[in-house]
């Protein structure tokens, strides 16, 4: 049987900006590519994105947004299984399995839980929030994927999915495969246009979707430091530097490091420089989402879910004999 790699996508945002491209669109990409021989699993939390979002609208447009930039940025849509869990019974099944058999105190010490406790606003979260990583353990489990990529941040997720999925196994045999995690940890932190990291949350990104003149407007507002054109600069500590070597190879970065240490570089012309990369990056990823009709996902969607389907009932039907529920 083949590697499955899993791994979810989750909708909450109207697009995605450069930090998620190079923090998780490219790496999934590139460990596909790694892997040829491997199953690649995409699941669409649209489950999970409920906990957030309760527009039925604003979900269903965000979910074409993101699958369309997927396969504008790469993705091989006749490789990579990517299917809607809300599809799929399976899925609520397992979670409440799994929900009994999970203590009050495992998903208390759970990182958002004691988030929220440290803000004072544990009292403002949602169940389906409390309850999130067991929902996101039954994805996992129900395929048995064998490496599961996410961030550092999801890292206690999916601990907790092998940790209950052993807690069954010594209850009811082995059913379940113990996942592994697979983090970048070289995987760079992609500056906003402020210099903090790129997020929503700061308002500080540039969208793979925006046009020329919203990206024109984004890196004039990037912040430089007061030295003159003809003062050498330090390119580590400038914004539009370390945005640019993203976009650079090892010829080109080390070009653009001469010249700022050299002298007679204004920042006026390194954001030209930058500008001229963006374009460049952005343009392709642009032309081919626009090529991709909403109907060509839908239909995606449909397809690989009555596949994926057929693979969770069978896991469930074995679920289910083991503790009780099917005679």
């Amino acid at each position: 049987m083949a590697k499955r790699i899993l791994t979810g996508l989750k909708p909450t945002g109207e697009q995605f900006h450069i930090g998620n491209y190079f923090g998780a669109i490219k790496p999934l990409i590139q460990l596909s590519q790694d892997n040829p021989d491997a199953d690649i699993f995409l699941f669409l939390a649209t489950m999970h994105a409920y906990t957030q979002i309760h527009n039925g609208e604003e979900l269903k447009k965000n979910t074409l947004t993101v699958l369309k930039l997927y396969a504008a940025c790469g993705a091989d849509l006749e490789r990579f299984m990517i299917y809607n869990p809300a599809d799929i019974p399976g899925h609520a099944q397992l979670n409440w399995v799994l929900t009994c058999l999970t203590i009050m105190g495992t998903m208390e010490r759970m990182h958002s839980y004691k988030d929220a406790l440290a803000k004072g606003k544990a009292g403002e979260i949602s169940v389906g929030t409390f309850c999130y990583p067991i929902l996101m353990a039954a994805d996992i489990l129900l395929y048995d994927a064998d490496i599961v990529p996410v961030g550092k941040d999801q890292k206690q997720h999916v601990e907790y999915a092998r940790d209950i999925a052993q807690k069954f196994n010594k209850a009811y045999g082995e059913i379940f495969k113990l996942p592994d995690v697979y983090i970048r940890n070289e995987v760079a932190v992609v500056p906003g246009i402020d210099g903090r990291k790129m997020s929503k949350s700061y308002n500080n990104y540039i969208w793979l979707l925006d046009d020329e003149k919203i990206l024109l407007k984004k890196v004039k507002q990037i912040p430089t430091d007061t030295k003159t054109v003809e003062e050498p600069k330090d390119p580590d500590t400038c914004n539009v530097y370390n945005m640019c070597k993203l976009f650079l190879n090892e010829e080109e970065n080390q070009s653009l490091r001469s010249r700022y240490q050299a002298g007679g570089l204004s920042y006026k012309e390194a954001k030209d420089y930058l500008y001229e990369k963006l374009l460049a990056f952005l343009k392709p990823i642009q032309e081919k989402y626009a090529s991709i009709k909403d109907q060509e996902i839908v239909d995606l969607l449909k397809k690989n879910s009555e596949k994926v389907n057929a693979i969770s009932e069978k896991k469930i039907a074995e679920v289910y004999k083991k503790v009780g529920f099917s005679l």
